[in-house]
């Protein structure tokens, strides 16, 4: 945590960032062991593949079905307040169920209702994660955090689920007492930080479908905006998926070599790591709009090689190219998403993104497995590659040039939502404000609910954490006009409140 701009301020010198770093690292420690935990236990109990493959289809619904809710709560309350009592509830779930797991017992019901309360709670603690994160970072240091705290939660992906699967091996509870310690603990950090993020009173009532649709809204009204998430966002997750699945498939030889699965997923999970690593050492003044075009166009040619050669390292060094790739330009874009949007309405902004991001990538690998069943690993790989080609060329030509102002919003007799209305965050700002980068699902910050093949991590995603919605990558300013002035309503506390 050493990244600093020239002449700017140390992120390793900020203590409330410290704080929300280690805590958020057992947060997502912890979420990648209950991840390998809970389809287990239920594989243990019931001998019933489905039902354990159930745990996940299940928790991925509940993610998105309370996505867009969880984005209006999250403009409407102090939002370390409600990240540190979804983390306690988080504690006392898993505990629960890490109890009755002690005494012999896994029921079913419990099972799936940890599963759903941390998909739900996921779903509140990205986006209100990233709310806080621009309340404590100076709106320069906004992209070089998001890319630390990316990087941490690849680490945590990368050795997880094999810590995770160690400690099922010594006694099932093992991995959720290990949560729990690690969600007490950023408990306490939580409790400890002393920045306060509280958006201005609404006007209206935050649980309304205006509300839940606002996010929507201010994305589809700048066309940059919607094609990026459209086409890179949607687009490539859902293909990007597909791709991870058949290389897997094909790596593992159908199923009979676990060592050859296993070496992908851990190039691909150190491909990302390497990523966010790199992210905070891009050159000042590189805008992530290239980025974005350049992990498309890099995405084709990767599965278009991938159709000279089965080998097991071939295969997990491309998919680990790609992935590096994007993680990059999905910080990128987190950081410019954050600014851009304004103060009232972070949460519903990244909580659209998100949601428009992850909506058809369980999808992916659907297709992918048909594709690869009936035309064989090649002919796969090479629609995967067209389909890359397209969102390419859709994504290099995409305008850039929008403007992202309030003052246009309301000129042009737009409806301005509660959140919006008397911001003057979003003003000022021209297009570059939203020409940069993949929207991540939420790793950025937390990094948690996105699965790990996911082509666009980053604060999106609940833990992205995300750590991706995010515009500029490494240790520069979004080149984007002036940055949004701080409102009154960020307050700087001291202790807990």
């Amino acid at each position: 945590m050493n990244a600093s701009s020239p002449g700017g301020v140390k992120l390793s010198g900020i203590r409330d960032f410290r704080l929300l770093w280690v805590g958020g690292l057992l947060t997502s420690l912890g979420a990648q062991l209950t991840s390998i935990a809970l389809p287990l236990l239920v594989m243990r109990q019931t001998g019933s593949a489905v039902q354990a493959g159930a745990v996940g289809s299940v928790a991925v619904g509940a993610l998105l079905i309370s996505m867009l809710p969880a984005g209006a709560l999250v403009d409407v309350v102090e939002r370390r307040r409600l990240m540190l009592w979804c983390q306690a509830g988080s504690a006392v779930l898993v505990g629960s169920l890490a109890a009755a797991v002690a005494l012999g017992r896994s029921p079913l019901a419990l099972v799936m209702l940890v599963a759903v309360a941390n998909a739900v709670i996921a779903g509140l603690v990205g986006p209100a994660s990233l709310g806080l994160l621009r309340a404590v970072v100076p709106e320069e240091r906004l992209t070089a955090a998001s890319a630390q705290l990316q990087a941490r939660s690849s680490a945590a992906r990368l050795v997880g689920p094999l810590v995770g699967g160690a400690l099922f091996a010594v006694h099932p509870a093992l991995p959720l007492g290990a949560e729990v310690v690690g969600l007490l603990v950023s408990v306490i950090c939580l409790v400890c930080v002393r920045t306060r993020s509280a958006p201005a009173a609404a006007a209206g009532p935050a649980f309304s479908r205006r509300e839940f649709t606002a996010g929507m809204a201010f994305i589809w009204r700048r066309p940059y905006l919607r094609t990026v998430l459209l086409v890179f966002g949607l687009g490539m997750n859902a293909a990007f998926s597909a791709l991870m699945f058949v290389s897997l498939a094909t790596a593992s030889d159908e199923g009979r070599s676990g060592i050859g699965g296993g070496t992908v997923v851990s190039l691909t999970a150190a491909g990302a790591l390497a990523g966010a690593l790199a992210a905070a050492r891009l050159p000042a003044g590189l805008r992530p709009g290239p980025l974005i075009a350049g992990t498309c166009w890099a995405c084709a040619a990767a599965a278009l090689l991938m159709t000279l050669s089965q080998d097991v390292w071939y295969l997990g060094s491309l998919s680990a190219l790609c992935l590096a790739l994007a993680t990059i330009a999905g910080i990128g874009f987190t950081g410019s998403m954050l600014l851009a949007a304004p103060e009232g309405m972070v949460g519903r902004v990244q909580s659209a993104g998100g949601f428009l991001s992850s909506l058809v990538q369980p999808l992916g690998p659907l297709a992918g497995g048909a594709l690869l069943s009936v035309s064989g690993p090649g002919t796969t790989y090479a629609v995967l590659g067209a389909v890359f080609l397209l969102c390419a060329v859709l994504v290099s030509w995409a305008r850039s040039d929008d403007a992202v102002s309030s003052g246009e919003a309301v000129s042009s007799g737009e409806v301005v939502s509660s959140g919006e209305a008397g911001s003057s965050d979003a003003s000022g700002l021209s297009g570059d404000a939203v020409s940069g980068g993949v929207v991540p699902c939420g790793d950025a910050v937390s990094g948690d609910a996105v699965p790990a093949g996911d082509a666009v991590p980053g604060a999106f995603r609940q833990e992205a954490p995300a750590a991706a919605p995010q515009g500029t990558a490494g240790d520069r300013q979004v080149p984007f006009g002036p940055a949004p002035a701080r409102g009154a309503e960020e307050r700087h506390g001291s202790g807990p409140g």
